[in-house]
């Protein structure tokens, strides 16, 4: 079929040429590739599932790019959307089943019909929700999976609106995640017609920014990414961790701690909520507590550790750092950091902040400007992300080195312990990076702590004494309400910020911590073992 010029779009975007170039054709062919290999992996079998992707093209935009999608089984997206045809047998897809869509999601190309037993081209009904991907995420590339580990997760709990592991090697291929973090993947309801779950979807999304998948229970699974590689990559991963979910609960195992220790049920329900606290002599317990979220200094580890170790050692590494690794992509990523940070200094006015020469005016140039402003904002005690990053960098070279050994109050083990036994999921919430909390925690007198933590959180979520930080912090841990969190921190600003958000809050004394106002109204301990 013949391409129309539409509104938005360059006539040569459009044009029969164009949908007849080697960019488009290339993507049809990889298209009916991957619809193969999908297919023989169980992920659009039958009717279901399907791939987009964006013909990419360097000299058009990104959001100019038409789509290639599957007919209703495999969509991937492209400069122009290819969608296949969802009447067609994945397994034998070919180039010319696939539809070419504009950026907007109208259909450019249609495949032609096929004699009988075909049925007529039909495109898939996931477009609605492919393009919500695309337009909301940004997406280069949108996978639709009906693999049956994808479907089973979502009954193991059919109350649960999240699926959640971690501490499992697959994590890492997830974007933005690490062996240690959490990882939540959002659980939406399924409806009868696939059309009627793009609200839904959108406001998955919305609700998790940094989701790059969003589960439909007794159905599958939608994932994206910024290219089909990435879309791929992270699809596979997906499922691996389900299935591993799956196998886990078979035997009897709790994928989502860090030990993945036995399941315990409570109320007829796996994973739920324990009751922590003591039965005093009215046999009342203590508050409902699913979650424990602990500050470091002056809570877990020493206040003097941070000022008198952590803060020298990156103050006194900073230039010999810099110079080891200015060619890394990391330092890079860290430098351009400063530079904003330092140029938005500059403009409010910040005493120490001073000006950062280009990359032209000389390496050792440049390196002596980062460390003038790095050595100031430490004196300062700044809470801002793009020192905190660097600092991170520059402990995980002492720690790996031996020149660091985190430092953790002696109650902080045993305590940790007896909560992770007890099924509370415990989460750290610092103004440092999480970079440098998991070597803290991973490096400690004690040993290697991390097993008995499930995440980390840190200023990326807010600053610590905005009650918004707290909010998304509870939103984020899968508690049904914020009073299920227990907060403890040693600062009463960040204590009435929580509190706000509707968490428990009890403050820290521990030796070395500064003074707290009078009648400042929150419960006080001094060791863990109160709690």
């Amino acid at each position: 079929m013949a391409a129309t010029a539409l509104n938005g779009l360059k006539m040569a975007a459009t044009s029969q040429a164009y949908m007849e170039s080697k960019p488009v054709n290339d993507t049809r062919r990889l298209l009916a590739d991957l619809c193969r290999q999908f297919y023989g992996l169980g992920w659009v079998s039958g009717t279901g599932g399907s791939i987009t992707i964006k013909v990419h093209d360097d000299s058009i935009p990104k959001p100019e790019q038409l789509i290639v999608m599957s007919p209703s089984a495999l969509l991937l997206l492209l400069l122009v959307l290819l969608v296949y045809n969802p009447r067609v047998q994945k397994e034998r897809m070919v180039p010319e089943d696939m539809y070419v869509l504009s950026p907007s999601g109208c259909i450019l190309s249609t495949p032609s019909p096929k004699p009988y037993p075909n049925k007529p081209p039909k495109c898939s009904d996931c477009a609605p929700l492919f393009m919500k991907a695309y337009l909301m995420c940004n997406a280069g590339a949108v996978i639709h999976s009906h693999g049956m580990e994808s479907c089973i997760v979502t009954m193991i709990d059919p109350l649960s609106k999240e699926f959640r592991i971690t501490h499992m090697e697959m994590i890492k291929g997830i974007q933005g995640h690490g062996y240690y973090d959490e990882l939540v993947v959002p659980i939406i309801e399924n409806t009868a017609h696939e059309r009627e779950l793009t609200d839904a979807l959108a406001e998955a999304i919305e609700a998790y920014p940094k989701t790059t998948a969003v589960l439909v229970r007794n159905h599958g699974i939608y994932i994206w990414g910024d290219s089909w590689i990435n879309a791929k990559t992270q699809a596979e991963c997906y499922h691996y961790l389900f299935d591993a979910a799956i196998k886990l609960y078979q035997l009897g195992f709790d994928w989502s701690t860090p030990d993945h220790g036995p399941i315990r049920k409570y109320g007829g329900r796996t994973n739920m909520p324990v009751k922590a606290g003591s039965i005093n002599s009215n046999h009342e317990t203590g508050p409902l507590r699913r979650c424990i979220v602990l500050d470091i200094e002056g809570t877990t580890t020493p206040i003097s550790f941070v000022t008198d170790v952590l803060f020298p050692f990156a103050r006194d590494n900073v230039k010999r750092h810099l110079a080891a690794t200015y060619e890394t992509d990391e330092t890079q990523d860290d430098i351009k950091l400063l530079c904003a940070q330092v140029q938005n200094d500059l403009e409010q006015g910040v005493v120490g902040a001073v000006p950062i020469p280009p990359d032209d005016a000389g390496k050792e140039e440049v390196i002596a400007a980062l460390v003038a402003n790095v050595e100031a904002m430490i004196k300062a005690d700044r809470k801002i992300t793009s020192l905190k990053q660097l600092q991170g960098h520059i402990w995980r070279t002492g720690f790996e080195n031996n020149e660091l050994k985190g430092v953790v109050f002696e109650d902080v083990p045993e305590a940790l312990e007896k909560w992770h036994a007890s099924g509370i999921k415990v989460y750290i919430y610092s103004s440092g990076s999480r970079l440098a909390q998991r070597l803290l925690f991973g490096y400690t007198n004690y040993g290697d702590l991390r097993k008995y933590l499930c995440g980390f959180f840190d200023t990326t979520v807010g600053n610590k004494r905005e009650t918004k930080s707290y909010v998304e912090i509870s939103e984020s841990v899968g508690v049904d309400r914020p009073s299920e969190i227990l907060f403890v921190t040693d600062i009463y600003q960040e204590a009435v910020a929580a509190k706000a958000a509707g968490l428990e809050v009890i403050i820290s004394i521990r030796p070395g911590n500064g003074p707290l106002p009078d009648n400042h109204g929150f419960k006080t301990i001094t060791y863990f073992s109160e709690i």
